[in-house]
């Protein structure tokens, strides 16, 4: 079975961002993050309504980090690292198969720029070579072309298609499901 230790917190580096701990001074930027609609658009959940909410989500994660159980980092540029411009995420881990689902946001100002790509191929990197995980999975709206390219350029590989399996808002919608293998046997 799996056995992963997120402390001391991994602190991880790309070209053009570190990938941080998230504290309490992310909570307005977080807060952006989980109640803008365009952020929110594919993701199939309620905007946040308030930053306590926020902050109770902060240590929901901080309690995940030290049991174990899952692990979020804050994406910040290098030259501006207090700033949090978006999130990504291994949770839902199935620790008995070695696998997790990887989650991520992004700021729209910095789409298109390959920074979730950087992000991505970061986090596999830790996952594969340090938690040891042996299969990574990717879950996303149907609807979510730019996700879904994202992965592919990251050597994701779709596995499934399920028809309407995911009730939001009155509407039945489509799941994706992708996922990347170690490179390990």
């Amino acid at each position: 079975m799996l056995q992963v230790n997120f402390r001391p917190f991994p602190r991880l580096e790309t070209d053009r961002m570190i990938l941080r701990e998230m504290t309490k001074s992310d909570v307005p930027e977080l807060f952006f993050l989980r109640s803008d609609a365009t952020v929110l658009k594919y993701l199939g959940r309620e905007p946040a309504k308030n930053l306590s909410e926020v902050e109770a989500f902060i240590d929901l994660i901080k309690g995940n980090i030290d049991n174990g159980e899952g692990i979020q980092w804050a994406l910040t540029l290098k030259d501006q690292p207090e700033k949090l411009i978006g999130t990504i995420c291994f949770w839902n881990m199935q620790k008995e198969h070695f696998r997790s689902e990887i989650g991520y946001a992004l700021h729209p100002e910095h789409w298109s720029k390959g920074l979730m790509k950087e992000a991505i191929l970061c986090v596999l990197d830790y996952g594969f070579a340090t938690m040891k995980l042996h299969s990574v999975e990717a879950r996303l709206a149907a609807a979510n072309a730019a996700s879904a390219a994202v992965l592919e350029s990251t050597g994701f590989i779709k596995e499934g298609h399920f028809k309407q399996d995911f009730y939001f808002n009155g509407k039945f919608d489509d799941t994706l499901v992708y996922s990347k293998l170690t490179d390990k046997k």
